[in-house]
């Protein structure tokens, strides 16, 4: 079977577009959430959000003017800003016109897309202005549409498809790509997912209750995971990609190798003993772990750090407490485990490729981010895990951290556990 590694990433997340201005975000702490004076006039309890910052002049550099006409979906956008900065940090080039890159597919994910542009069809269609729609409404309004984008723009030949499994997405596309290459299916993925911003898609889980109210006039210290005071996830946007190779060929061409992919596991508790269509079910989140580690060739303590998903709910601690099961390792001799949401809030589908690219990011760069607005740890964590293991500031790690367990837990009682190697 193949060896996997990752050679490009790219990302567009609430705190920071592009691998490096990103990569600086994360290190010192930078959150992206903000208050939106749209929110507050729709009279939604949590008015604040998390949405990368994309000016015109950056569109241009993506789109090409006929693309740019009616272009109306942030998730395409973010996805189409990840993905080929992905593949150019790869040292890859889109294949010239009339060639095919059959070796090369995408798997990119989404959880809904074109959410304003469905809003934009339906005004023009109640109207009888349904020629007024534009030709590019079917692309940016169907779940595949952002795979399809790119592998347009790309040239890819092999499999290309969009996965959708809530908050799971992300991960889940880093896995799938992994297995198609390991298994010799192909040679080199385009994975990742991105996610929609707006009313449209927050307005659900505002009327569910379980964002945050009472920080719309403090938004940078609203999303708290494993905190004592933390009242709900804020809600994100955003898109994360990652190019996965077999290793032989990366190798053979030079490039620049981020890090491994030892392997993972995905599954789901069926939304049965304890688990619903908003948790998780317990014993199957200790058994997505134990099999990640068993399909990676990995022991329990060789795990140096953690990326959990850890939203900032009430669910965090139970979280902690599976890991703890799982591995069987608590106190002083857990590993370290951080949450990137404090920084960028839930970014829904996004998530979990976004939270893996920081994750590649820390491998490679020996650094552990800090976990913002963790002051005040939960006490059913404390009582779990040692205080120094949930770092509050960024630790240099001088290469001392070679393994890290990534993982998602999504609606629907889905879950995904996908481990990294420095190499």
């Amino acid at each position: 079977m193949n060896r996997v590694v990752i050679t490009g990433m790219g990302v567009a997340a609430p705190n920071a577009v592009g691998l490096e201005a990103f990569e600086k975000a994360i290190r010192e702490g930078e959150s992206g959430i903000r208050f939106f004076k749209e929110l507050e006039e729709l009279n939604f309890s949590c008015q604040i959000g998390g949405k990368p910052e994309v000016p015109a002049e950056m569109l241009e550099k993506y789109f090409t003017p006929l693309q740019l006409r009616g272009l109306n979906s942030s998730g395409i956008i973010y996805g189409v800003i990840a993905g080929m900065d992905a593949w150019k940090d790869a040292a890859l080039e889109p294949s010239p016109e009339g060639e095919v890159l059959y070796d090369s597919g995408i798997i990119f994910g989404t959880g809904i897309l074109g959410v304003d542009k469905f809003r934009e069809a339906i005004h023009l269609i109640d109207a009888g202005k349904t020629r007024r729609l534009g030709s590019t409404s079917v692309i940016q309004t169907m779940a595949s549409g952002i795979s399809a984008y790119l592998g347009g723009i790309l040239g890819c030949g092999n499999q290309v498809t969009t996965n959708s499994s809530a908050c799971t997405t992300g991960t889940e596309a880093v896995l799938m790509a992994y297995e198609r290459i390991k298994a010799g299916k192909a040679k080199r993925m385009l994975a990742g997912s991105c996610g929609d911003h707006g009313p449209y898609v927050w307005g659900g889980f505002d009327a569910m209750r379980i964002l945050p109210g009472k920080y719309n006039l403090d938004p940078q210290i609203a999303s708290r995971p494993m905190s004592a005071s933390a009242t709900g996830f804020v809600p994100g946007s955003g898109a994360g990609a990652l190019v996965l190779e077999d290793y032989d060929l990366a190798i053979e061409r030079g490039a620049k190798i981020y890090a491994e992919v030892l392997g993972g596991e995905m599954n789901s508790g069926g939304q049965r003993a304890g688990g619903s269509m908003t948790a998780a079910n317990s014993e199957a989140v200790q058994r997505c772990i134990t099999a990640a580690l068993q399909n990676s060739g990995i022991a329990a303590r060789d795990v140096d750090l953690i990326n959990g998903h850890l939203t900032a709910t009430t669910r965090d601690s139970v979280e902690i407490k599976n890991w703890v099961e799982a591995l069987e390792r608590e106190g002083d001799d857990f590993p370290y485990i951080n949450s990137l949401k404090g920084m960028t809030g839930h970014c829904l589908s996004a998530s979990g490729s976004i939270e893996c690219v920081a994750s590649v990011l820390q491998l490679k760069n020996n650094f552990i981010f800090g976990n913002i607005n963790c002051e005040d740890l939960h006490p059913d964590i404390q009582s779990l895990i040692s205080d120094k293991k949930v770092p509050r500031s960024t630790i240099q790690s001088n290469g001392e951290m070679e393994i890290l367990a990534k993982a998602s837990f999504g609606f629907g009682d889905v879950n995904a556990v996908v481990v990294f190697k420095r190499i």
